[in-house]
């Protein structure tokens, strides 16, 4: 039967749909249920080829759970909240090219359909069902659809409703003013979900120095306030816009970006007049540490939208400034054109303030010679800079000029030194972001203080129940557990709301909307009965009906009898057994349900463990749907099948690893499945026998290595080691058929068993990863589709360790004889002995044999095994021959376990090779000769036990 995936994939899915397969239901004969969640996808584009990752990983597990007898629950649902899908549908409705592009070009959107796309939900719909849920359910995904929703459904908001009273009532969140990411564009704060650049952005607190022209303050922002002892000059862009703006009362000179900023951070600002940054330029400022004036140069690497856009220089101890003092004091023509005297440049010189040991006097001297920096745009000055600020921070000593700090660590005392000047007027605070954040809206986002609801993740008692949950729960690998820990420590305030966007109003405050982030902590509970409260009048889903679904009748005064059905349910499935996610959650949304369920939920309900995943590449390089370098899962199941797509996603590296789709290597999964396929389709169309023949020892060898396979999988998957998994089963087990089939008549009835046996166990073990085709094999095979079938288990019966040394040691053999027969041919003249008429086979004697067993019984040190063969008078007449031997056995001893060692001292090597005789003399055409050392030959030095001595003999 030729294979033919597209045409087998589509039967099944028809099958499953039809019958309901995935469906799950509490039952009373399963306890222990298994309940396994992914985030929903967030629909703004397109399913490419890593969601299909994303997704498949937990589909093996659920699928391997239902093999093992569990009741498994794998539902999906919809993130919609938010403005990602609004601000796209605004880009479309605009006529964007880029925007446009994407969805025809990258996401293959029919131009007829692009107006259906005109509205949050319409749009949201479209991607839903044709690219996820269609993609999901093409690649063979076992999920219950009948408990999909979307996070706009009225029920779910009222579910979301119900979390929020409930910590507000706990004084869990709490109102007042926060720094926040703000988007200019919608006017409102925004999350890490919804930017297009610089998720990784931090909040970082600037010092503003305030330096004064005059009445006027010129503000310079720095994160190093130490150091403004050591300011010789200041920087500004010339060519920027800035403006004398009134600030809290006081005239300030800042760059126009950053009148906003002050504005949206808490000051009252009102601009005066604008201005270029050349008026500027010049002119001497006041610092107000010292009292020297600094002079203003032009520079047009200063960038007028971070911070104030000006800059205080500080080149004794910034690399960057010392460089840019070189070039301006080289720049003389510069100079002049804004009417700055070349010798008053000249005349600045760096001004040490602290002493760090391996840097001279003027340690950005030091710095910048070192690196051999010859320019400002050398890349070697940004390492340079980075190692001297680090390097300064935590072993610079400030020197005697800073009074009461002089003499201290920097680390010990900037916070001190700049509350100081704090306090004293002459420092300020400015929040800045370090680096560039854009919106998806395509807006600027910048730092704000807003009044806002937050998250309280800084609640100590919470903080400690979110540390003990992730004490009880498994993390995988095992080396994230640290990163929740880390993230709870640092979590602060978390703002919890938006001026506007999809989702669930804050329920005392309609104006503000709950943000993505903060609706997505505890929608796994919601999965329980997401499909019987479609019944549910959404009136009668208040405060009452979610306590007692989730605290039980004595919760309310008047429990509703539906909640209390719904809670047995609910308690059927919770907790969560894993939930698989991907690695850039940990320090958010991951941290964020492990707080959200030690909260609201008892021990008992909180998750049990969290699967972390890695990112995708695409032919060595990430993937960027804005850009076009994305593989649909449609084309690739198209072009390869689903078995294809998800073997190779699953089989390329553990979840937790980063993978690379590459068409080749894809291609080549695609034709190993196809030959597996072949193989299978003989064994099924071949005459198998009904009873088990006598089998042979290879038979056994097979059988047995069939018994650590199922170890070794079964382990992995308890583990979520799809890769591991998956190798074992298909590739590994491969190459131990290869050499079975080279080893024995494959029409023996007994080997023609063996094939059958092997494959519905390896059929049954790789029905998680490629179910269609493990389905159609194993029910042609047994009348049963694989999925049906329980997990394999190890048949002791054919577990031998004995067996699969004894055969390890023939196949060693003909590796040995193999190159013997190379390095003949290899001679530089014809050796005869390359093409042998026999083979002569000497295994060593008795005596020898002895030593190994001593070995495998006293292990591997050499002292210890040397005295107690010694204690053998035969043994102690031999002297060094014994002693060469010892040492040679015991460096074979090494490495291998001790029931390893001890059944390879157990094999009677010349019954071994006897029986494999006759394979041998096929195998090299030969006469193949055994003997055993004083027995039928003489002893030899190059027989040795499991290594016996080899020659080559022509006639």
């Amino acid at each position: 039967m030729e294979y033919d995936p597209q045409e087998l994939e589509e039967r099944w899915r028809e099958r499953w749909s039809e019958t309901g397969r995935y469906e799950a239901e509490p039952s009373e004969d399963d306890e222990d249920p298994t309940f396994i969640t992914v985030p929903y996808p967030y629909p703004s584009g397109g399913m490419h080829i890593g969601h299909a990752r994303t997704y498949t990983v937990p589909d093996v597990y659920a699928r391997y759970r239902r093999q093992q007898g569990d009741n498994v629950l794998f539902p999906i649902a919809w993130h919609v909240t938010g403005t990602p899908i609004i601000g796209a549908v605004e880009r479309l409705k605009k006529g964007e090219e880029k925007q446009l592009s994407v969805l025809r070009d990258t996401y293959d959107v029919p131009e007829e359909t692009l107006q259906d796309l005109e509205t949050p939900m319409g749009y949201a719909r479209y991607f839903i069902e044709e690219h996820y849920k269609k993609g999901m359910k093409n690649l063979g995904l076992s999920v219950d659809w009948r408990r999909e929703f979307t996070t706009n459904d009225e029920r779910y908001s009222k579910f979301i409703t119900w979390q929020y009273e409930t910590l507000k009532d706990r004084g869990l969140l709490e109102k007042g003013l926060h720094p926040v990411k703000y988007c200019t564009n919608e006017e409102q704060p925004v999350t890490t979900h919804d930017l297009l650049e610089g998720e990784e952005a931090e909040f970082q607190e600037y010092t503003l120095v305030r330096f004064s022209l005059g009445d006027t303050v010129v503000p310079m922002a720095t994160l190093r306030p130490e150091t403004v002892r050591g300011v010789t000059n200041a920087y500004i862009d010339p060519d920027a816009d800035y403006a004398y703006a009134d600030v809290d009362g006081e005239e300030w000179f800042v760059s126009a970006a950053a009148v906003e900023k002050l504005d949206l951070q808490g000051h009252d600002v009102t601009v005066k007049r604008t201005a270029a940054g050349e008026e500027l330029v010049g002119e001497r400022v006041e610092n107000p540490i010292t009292g020297d004036e600094v002079l203003i140069l032009p520079a047009s690497f200063v960038d007028a939208e971070n911070a104030t856009g000006v800059v205080m220089s500080v080149p004794a101890h910034s690399p960057d400034d010392y460089v840019a003092l070189q070039e301006a004091k080289a720049d003389d023509d510069r100079m002049r054109e804004y009417g700055i005297d070349p010798d008053e440049v000249e005349a600045i010189e760096p001004v040490p303030i602290l002493s760090v040991e391996g840097y001279g006097e003027i340690p950005a001297k030091s710095a910048v010679e070192e690196a051999d920096v010859e320019s400002s745009e050398d890349p070697a000055l940004e390492k340079a800079t980075k190692d001297l600020y680090n390097k300064e921070f935590h072993a610079g000593r400030l020197n005697d000029e800073y009074g009461e700090f002089a003499g201290e660590l920097v680390e010990d005392v900037r916070t001190k030194f700049r509350d100081a000047h704090r306090d004293s007027g002459a420092f300020g605070t400015m929040q800045e972001f370090s680096e560039h954040v854009v919106c998806r809206c395509g807006g600027d986002v910048v730092v704000a203080e807003q009044d806002t609801w937050f998250l309280r993740y800084n609640d100590e008692a919470w903080k400690r129940e979110a540390h003990e949950l992730v004490s009880q729960m498994e993390a995988i690998p095992s080396n994230t557990r640290g990163e929740y820990d880390h993230t709870i420590d640092w979590l602060n305030e978390w703002p919890c709301i938006r001026n506007y966007g999809l989702g669930t109003r804050l329920p005392w405050d309609d104006d503000f909307v709950i943000e993505p982030l903060s609706d997505s902590t505890i929608y796994m509970a919601y999965y329980t009965i997401a499909h019987r409260l479609q019944d549910v009048p959404v009136e009668e889903m208040d405060r009452d009906f979610f306590d007692t679904l989730f605290y039980g009748a004595e919760a309310t005064d008047d429990p509703d009898e539906t909640a209390l059905e719904l809670r047995e349910e609910w308690n059927y499935w919770y907790p969560v057994n894993y939930r698989f996610s991907a690695n850039d959650l940990i320090s958010n949304h991951l941290t964020f349900y492990l707080f959200h369920h030690a909260e609201l939920f008892d021990p008992a309900e909180w998750p049990e463990g969290i699967v972390i995943m890695g990112m995708g590449l695409l032919e060595g390089q990430a993937m960027s749907s804005s850009k076009g370098h994305v593989v649909l899962p449609g084309e690739a199941i198209e072009n390869y099948g689903a078995d294809t797509v998800r073997f190779f996603l699953l089989n390329s590296a553990e979840p937790w690893q980063d993978y690379d789709w590459r068409a080749e290597q894809v291609e080549s999964v695609r034709d190993q499945l196809e030959r597996f396929w072949n193989r299978a389709d003989e064994i099924i169309e071949g005459e198998v026998p009904e009873e088990r023949p006598e089998l042979a020892g290879e038979d056994r060898w097979l059988l047995s290595k069939l018994q650590g396979t199922v170890r070794t999988v079964t382990e992995a998957m308890e583990q979520s080691e799809t890769r591991t998994a998956s190798q074992a089963a298909f590739y590994n087990f491969e190459e131990h058929l290869r050499w079975y089939r080279r080893r024995t008549d494959l029409d023996r009835p007994a080997a023609r068993w063996t094939l059958a046996h092997v494959l519905e166990t390896r059929l049954r073990l790789l029905a998680p990863f490629v179910p269609f085709m493990t389905n159609e094999l194993h029910e042609r095979l047994t009348g049963t589709p694989a999925e049906d079938a329980p997990w394999p288990e190890p048949d002791e019966e054919f577990e031998s360790l004995a067996v699969e040394v004894e055969e390890g040691q023939v196949e060693r053999l003909v590796e040995d004889v193999q190159g013997i027969q190379q390095s003949l041919a290899n001679a530089d003249e014809p050796i005869p002995e390359a093409d042998p008429d026999r083979i002569r086979i000497t295994v060593a004697a008795d005596w020898k044999r002895d030593v190994l067993e001593t070995v495998a019984d006293v292990g591997t040190d050499q002292g210890a095994v040397m005295g107690k063969v010694m204690q053998d008078p035969d043994l102690r007449e031999r002297g060094n021959e014994v002693n060469d031997l010892v040492q040679e056995l015991v460096e074979f001893a090494r490495g291998r376990d001790e029931e390893q060692l001890r059944a390879l001292s157990r094999i009677d090597e010349a019954a071994t090779y006897e029986r494999a005789a006759a394979f041998l003399g096929e195998e090299f055409d030969a006469d193949v000769v055994v003997e055993i050392e004083g027995e039928d030959a003489e002893e030899t030095k190059q027989a040795i036990p499991l290594r016996p001595a080899i020659n080559l003999e022509v006639e």
